[in-house]
């Protein structure tokens, strides 16, 4: 039941070996006029790797972490570390914001000003909210864990919020985060009053069953098509082999970078303009956790329930669809098993919302969970 304050407070002796490991890289070579066509190219990587190296500085980023009040708390065997910012104001909404693989507490660090202090943000107090930012276990700060599936985390939020004392509140997510959020919804149905998802999992179409004189349907299928034959790589194999895997990201600190950044690169909008810095301390919290192998063993650990799960949910749920998204729900399917009460495509925007879209984000939530306070 303990909840400790908790400060990140990396030893030199760590920082030092990896500066050691990022000067001797073994690069690997490249098939001439590839692109982004085989993966992460070896110009983008090294480019990053030299910014890593010689322009980030790490001691700044874990300041403005630290500028978040964080806690661990141990809950059901896992140690869960989480951002908790309460706002000023008095009628404020508990908010518990959730990432997925391969991001962290890190892709919410821009909306949580806005919705605990919408008036220094240009908006009305009465849309504040307490916010909530956890660890996924075997994520980050709270260290490896084994046998989590993403359905599995619901619970612990619930348990979390009790501890909180927050008896009534929202829960947003997108990837890992999405399915965390709705299955929240379903086993704590009495204190999670709505939910604000960017993807449905289990809401998905084919060419077999979409109605292709739709445009949402049709781009639905052109990412599913995608995604199935070209960006999911990534899935397959920390789905089937994620210790072969682990060797390799646990021990060079590019590699890990590579696997992470390929994913941020193509998943988001094609414009997107991503910090350098607020990716490189995503990998940070990774590689100083050792927590990659652990992450990745979630898609093991939840391989036959991945993406399919269709437990009716009553809670209301808003959808917020990313247009440039690794995948689009379809509200026909979603309206089978989850009770949407907002749908919304937003204007741009890809799989990392928050990150890319933090104002888009936050004027959604406010107007999605206006009607649940």
């Amino acid at each position: 039941m303990e909840i400790t304050p908790f400060r990140i407070d990396v030893p030199q002796a760590e920082l030092d070996d990896l500066a050691r490991r990022l000067d001797h890289t073994r690069w690997p070579d490249e098939k001439p006029g590839t692109g982004r066509t085989f993966g992460a190219p070896l110009d983008d990587v090294r480019a990053l790797t030299g910014h890593w190296r010689d322009g980030y500085d790490w001691r700044a980023q874990e300041a403005r972490l630290n500028a978040f009040p964080q806690f661990t708390t141990e809950i059901d065997g896992d140690t869960v570390h989480f951002l908790h910012v309460r706002s000023a104001e008095p009628g404020a909404l508990p908010l518990v914001l959730t990432h997925g693989w391969p991001g962290s507490v890190v892709e919410f660090l821009d909306v949580i000003g806005p919705l605990t202090d919408p008036v220094a943000h240009g908006g009305d107090a009465a849309d504040a909210f307490h916010v909530v930012v956890p660890t996924i276990p075997g994520f980050g700060f709270g260290g490896p864990v084994s046998g989590r599936t993403a359905e599995s985390v619901a619970p612990l939020w619930a348990e979390l919020m009790r501890r909180l004392g927050h008896d009534r509140y929202a829960a947003h997510g997108g990837d890992f985060g999405a399915v965390i959020s709705r299955e929240l919804g379903v086993v704590d149905p009495q204190h999670c009053a709505a939910l604000h998802l960017t993807q449905i999992m289990s809401a998905t179409v084919t060419a077999e069953t979409a109605d292709m004189s739709d445009p949402t349907e049709r781009r639905a299928v052109e990412q599913g098509y995608r995604y199935t034959y070209e960006l999911g790589g990534y899935a397959q194999i920390q789905g089937t082999r994620p210790q072969t895997l682990a060797f390799g990201l646990s021990d060079s600190p590019v590699g890990l970078l590579a696997w992470i950044a390929d994913a941020f690169l193509e998943w988001s909008a094609p414009d997107a303009v991503l910090d350098r810095d607020l990716l490189l301390t995503n990998v940070m919290i990774y590689w100083l956790n050792g927590t990659a192998a652990s992450a990745a063993r979630y898609y093991r650990e939840g391989a036959a329930s991945w993406g399919s799960s269709d437990t009716p949910s009553t809670v209301p749920t808003a959808v917020a669809v990313l247009p440039h998204d690794i995948g689009s729900p379809v509200r026909r399917i979603a309206e089978r098993t989850t009770t949407i009460t907002r749908w919304t495509e937003l204007a741009d925007g890809g799989h990392f919302g928050a990150l890319e879209q933090p104002a888009a984000i936050v004027d959604d939530l406010r107007a999605a969970l206006r009607p649940h306070r």
